[in-house]
């Protein structure tokens, strides 16, 4: 059951293009994929959100087709230069993987950006669909994935 509502929450994402990444707190990191448009932050700022936005919190990575780019634990300096690599290309797949579900996001550059907690408790991530009059997102929470907002 899961693997279907998860598929059917995350099948909007395929096809559309990586239009953003940036950091959050920490070593957190945002994509936004499809059409941008500019929302406020907790601080006060702006920034631009996708249609579909994918937010791992911690120990995700980025991979090419023969090594791990980068990851939450390397160096920080290396990260501009990957997130820029990602950018415009589009969304091939989207699973979950694992017992405690990971989440991947397979990219036409052969590039795939993955979840993959190293930590105490559960994994990280969080996808959110904003194509709707409101925001929805799936996560994983102590009773599997779970699904908030109104869809």
């Amino acid at each position: 059951m899961e693997k279907n509502t998860f598929d059917a929450f995350a099948s909007p994402l395929i096809g559309l293009p990586l239009r953003h990444v940036w950091r959050g707190y920490g070593s957190a990191i945002f994509l936004e994929f499809g059409e941008l448009k500019q929302s406020l932050k907790r601080d006060g700022s702006m920034q631009p959100s996708g249609q579909m936005s994918l937010m791992i919190e911690w120990s995700w990575r980025i991979e090419d087709r023969t090594s791990i780019r980068c990851g939450s634990w390397s160096d920080e300096a290396l990260w501009p230069d990957v997130f820029a690599l990602l950018l415009g290309s589009e969304v091939r797949h989207v699973k979950t993987f694992g017992r405690l579900p990971e989440i991947e996001v397979g990219l036409s550059n052969e590039m795939h950006v993955l979840s993959f907690m190293t930590d105490e408790g559960l994994p990280a991530w969080t996808l959110f669909d904003r194509r709707g009059p409101q925001e929805c997102w799936i996560s994983v929470e102590q009773e599997g994935l779970t699904i908030g907002g109104h869809r």
